[in-house]
């Protein structure tokens, strides 16, 4: 009994895609799941890890929609001499789906060179190439380079203007960007993954108290800001996204495998990593959207809410959970409702008007802000107490103020394109004490 609440603790801690109940076969031993590292072969190769999406409708920006797709887990600002880049072997894909099929109608394909070493540091500078793939056919629509990494002021002075200098048009209309960035994503995992404890006596995690575990830390983002009128199909304003990884084939036992192997994809925030059994993570990170069905378990009978109230006596409703399908699976009904295909695609009702800046909701939808998760993702929208929320039954009038005590990151998002702040500087280096 012990070990199945230690596993369990460890599921519904995260249960961002908990929700999705899609996948609400056995739970995942908490042994293997840490945030980014979601499935075991793809924690050796990081730099072909997808860490998060987002998609939404800038304030700044309305008549366009932003997506930035995020890669490499917990990068370290001060980690030299081999600094972080993006894979020169891998193709890194931003996928749209127009019609509800789950299939892609548009990928922004970006490919990257290799950086070549300068003194004893290795150079974080990149050129790549950006392939849009629509209708059968592939044109390039742009080439640029990654800023450095923010190394330090000697380094890499006045690195805001620095990265701003490395934003370029696409083409087909619309802009793109691709280098370092801070890690949008905030949570308490310290916490969560020590039996999903609560630092703050006396509270259901609702009333702060957190520790940001992403704080300092950095990420590789490819950032795209692209107009609303390329995305929309006839009377279908809802759009599904999803961010992938493809890894080149390489040579075994004088064997040659041509082409491309994809071998991570992310859309809606944890699914693989908290919901999707391990036996099966590697291969959900092979396989597309439109086959999650096969990852099906009980939907309107879901184990997590079973959970939830075992462990915490929530009272979450534990049969007849339509609700968490439509959240996850399908979209919802007058929301962001895409059709009858299950699939785990970041959904985005592009007639939904951005809300005003400082009257955004953390929580969202059920926060009564229709502009934010799960109708797309912001980069402040807190994901982690939402799942929790819904996955007591919010939906269902069952509210319960759970938490990770952890409401916002620890920079704000920019206001203009590419909105995830800057990374910290590697000699700044935020996690460091100075010793006296």
């Amino acid at each position: 009994m012990k070990k199945a609440l230690i596993a369990g603790s460890a599921v519904v801690a995260l249960a961002t895609a908990s929700a999705l109940a899609l996948v609400a076969g056995p739970s995942p031993q908490s042994g293997q799941a840490s945030s980014h590292r979601e499935a075991p072969l793809i924690s050796d190769d990081p730099s072909a890890d997808n860490t998060d999406l987002y998609a939404f409708r800038p304030a700044e920006n309305p008549d366009t929609v932003a997506v930035i797709a995020n890669w490499i887990p917990a990068e370290d600002p001060a980690a030299g001499p081999m600094y972080y880049t993006f894979s020169p072997t891998a193709r890194y894909n931003i996928n749209i789906d127009k019609n509800g099929d789950a299939k892609a109608d548009i990928v922004y394909r970006v490919t990257f060179k290799a950086s070549s070493p300068k003194l004893f540091l290795r150079t974080t500078v990149q050129g790549y190439t950006v392939t849009r793939i629509a209708n059968g056919r592939a044109s390039v629509v742009a080439r640029g380079v990654t800023p450095p990494n923010n190394i330090g002021d000697r380094t890499t002075p006045n690195y805001r203007n620095l990265a701003a200098s490395r934003i370029y048009k696409l083409s087909t209309g619309g802009r793109i960007f691709a280098g370092q960035r801070d890690d949008a994503f905030f949570g308490d995992l310290g916490a969560i993954f020590d039996l999903v404890a609560i630092r703050k006596p006396g509270t259901t995690g609702d009333k702060g108290g957190g520790k940001d575990f992403f704080s300092g830390y950095a990420v590789h983002a490819i950032a795209l800001e692209l107009p609303i009128a390329q995305l929309r199909n006839g009377g279908n304003n809802t759009i599904g996204i999803w961010s992938s990884t493809d890894r080149r084939n390489v040579t075994v036992s004088g064997k040659v495998r041509r082409g491309y192997t994809q071998v991570s994809r992310i859309a809606n925030p944890l699914v693989n990593e908290v919901v999707v059994p391990t036996q099966f993570k590697d291969l959900w990170n092979r396989s597309a959207p439109v086959n999650d069905k096969q990852f099906a378990g009980p939907v309107l009978k879901p184990i997590l809410a079973k959970l939830l109230n075992q462990l915490y006596k929530v009272n979450a409703p534990e049969t007849n959970r339509t609700d968490l399908v439509q959240v996850f699976g399908t979209g919802i009904p007058g929301l962001n409702f895409t059709g009858k295909t299950v699939a785990d695609l970041l959904r985005l009702n592009l007639t939904i008007a951005p809300t005003a800046k400082g009257n955004e909701s953390r929580l969202g939808v059920i926060g009564g802000d229709k502009a934010g998760f799960p109708n797309g993702r912001r980069l402040g929208d807190d994901v982690i107490d939402i799942a929790e929320r819904v996955v007591a039954g919010e939906l269902k009038g069952n509210k319960v103020p759970l938490g990770d005590g952890v409401d916002s990151d620890d920079v704000q998002p920019m206001d203009i394109f590419p909105y995830e702040h800057d990374p910290a500087g590697g000699f700044e280096n935020l996690k460091g004490k100075q010793k006296p």
